[in-house]
């Protein structure tokens, strides 16, 4: 997916809302469980009550590839039951040196055909690049995460007195452009957004920590939105658990219908 085509979904559907698949066996309403694929179903029925809000999906990789074949063999399926029109994101945050990063990208981009993947940045440009060589499939770069132990390097200074996150964004730019390159910038680091939104005006982010995280999503647009948006807002826990029950997708219609009313709101201040 091309930049414009996401950017036409934005407006389609009022939405800048990534719904983050992070299908977790303990955590899944119990009557899946006798399901022949209950990490499968659960997704299903996620998909199946969120794609009218949601203009990007995101298979956190970690929670598929830790039940070994079975695992991928879901992760195919769940990937190919994402409606095309909608971005898919495999949060994979793969990162090594070329060859490998080849085979990663080959492995995302043309066996499972997602649109993009996250990449660590830290062995730099030729763990990279070979991600970029895809027409049409997407970098997205961590840059300021929101985890707790993101302050152990993002935010050390260097000689320059540049934090290390902004080294990061200044040289990326080298490597890709908005049409191919976008950022993780977490959300609970409201005021950051701006500063990185000073350094890569044109970029799409992807912003995690809105909702279960305590991120605020006007904060988020007031300091990052751009002339196409240029924000793909995640929630995962907020909407996927929003219920435990026999209802939990219908709950998490409820959940997503929510966020979108709120973004349409901001796509019209701000746009």
């Amino acid at each position: 997916m091309n930049r414009a085509e996401l950017f036409a979904q934005i407006q389609q559907k009022s939405s800048f809302l990534c719904v983050g698949l992070d299908p977790d066996l303990e955590k899944i309403p119990a009557h899946l469980l006798s399901e022949p694929d209950p990490i499968f179903s659960f997704c299903k029925a996620i998909i199946e009550e969120t794609a009218d809000f949601a203009v990007a999906y995101k298979p956190n990789i970690a929670f598929f590839e830790a039940l070994g074949a079975k695992g991928w063999e879901t992760l195919a399926k769940v990937a190919e039951l994402i409606p095309k029109d909608i971005f898919t994101i495999a949060d994979a945050k793969r990162g090594d040196i070329g060859n490998t990063s080849k085979l990663y990208a080959k492995a995302f981009f043309e066996s499972m055909n997602f649109d993009s993947i996250t990449v660590a940045p830290y062995m730099g440009k030729d763990s990279v690049t070979p991600f970029l060589e895809f027409e049409n499939k997407w970098v997205i770069l961590l840059a300021l995460t929101s985890n707790v132990g993101s302050l152990d390097f993002q935010l050390i200074k260097g000689e320059d007195g540049k934090p290390l996150y902004q080294s990061v964004l200044e040289k990326s730019q080298e490597w890709g452009s908005p049409e191919n390159l976008m950022y993780v910038v977490g959300a609970t680091r409201g005021e950051l957004i701006g500063e990185v939104r000073k350094v890569v005006p044109e970029n799409f982010f992807l912003v995690p920590g809105v909702g279960a995280q305590g991120g605020s999503l006007a904060d988020v647009a007031k300091f990052g939105m751009n002339s196409t948006c240029g924000l793909l807002v995640n929630s995962s826990r907020g909407i996927i658990y929003a219920s435990g029950e026999r209802d939990f997708a219908k709950v998490a219609r409820k959940e997503a219908e929510k966020l979108q009313a709120e973004m349409k709101g901001l796509l019209e201040m701000y746009l």
